[in-house]
């Protein structure tokens, strides 16, 4: 197995009396595809957004080490530091998508560049071929109350990947779809992930999804109960 991208040790985070994570070792592989589930309440989603740098546990450290080598304390450091992160290394899809409604398709995917810096004339390129190599050729300049819930999520995978970012979070991306489009836009999400070599991180309470994921932890009163291989 690869070497880790993430390695989380003894992670602990309370809300009020309700312990989410309770102790949680983890490490996440370069390469792979890792599914998260549990119950609700399990703590699965704290566990995904401690490891994002979303979130900082009340105690216990997650290491992110590049392709290139260069290892950051993720929970050592300031939240501007950290938001820095988020935009350049890691991408997000959530369940919702979270898409802007106002904006076209390519403007959402070319707005995660933009943030970054990029001029827009020079971020437009690379999201439409985002698009494109998403299935969604074509309806670059639809709003997203235009397209379909299976269209809107590749947009918002496209947005998550033009930034080339080696680690992708999946905070339930299937949720709200049902069975037919899930499987759609889990080929999509692997294949822009892992099927480029990338890191994908998947949150999720569908058994078909997770089945697809390479490796699998799962979840109960903040702590990791199983971890198995899955294909």
């Amino acid at each position: 197995m690869n070497d880790p991208v993430l390695n989380a040790h003894a992670l602990t985070k309370n809300y009020g009396p309700t312990r989410a994570l309770a102790g949680v070792d983890a490490a996440v592989h370069r390469g792979e595809s890792l599914a998260i589930m549990g119950a609700s309440g399990s703590g699965k989603t704290t566990l995904l957004h401690a490891l994002a740098g979303i979130i900082s546990p009340d105690s216990g450290s997650v290491a992110f080490t590049s392709a290139s080598g260069e290892r950051i304390d993720v929970t050592g450091q300031s939240e501007s530091v950290r938001s820095r992160l988020r935009r350049e290394r890691f991408g997000f899809v959530f369940q919702q998508g979270l898409l802007i409604p106002e904006l076209t398709a390519i403007e959402n995917v070319a707005l995660a560049l933009m943030i970054n810096g990029t001029k827009r004339q020079d971020a437009i390129g690379p999201a439409a071929a985002w698009l494109q190599s998403l299935g969604l050729a074509g309806m670059e300049d639809r709003r997203i109350g235009e397209l379909s819930g299976g269209q809107a999520q590749r947009v918002a995978i496209a947005r998550a990947q033009v930034t080339g970012a080696e680690l992708i979070f999946a905070d339930e991306p299937t949720g709200a779809l049902d069975s037919h489009t899930s499987a759609e836009v889990m080929d999509a999400l692997l294949w822009s992930t892992t099927g480029q070599g990338r890191t994908l991180v998947v949150v999720t309470h569908d058994s078909q999804v997770a089945a697809r994921c390479t490796r699998v932890l799962r979840m109960r009163d903040g702590v990791i109960v199983d971890a198995e291989v899955s294909a």
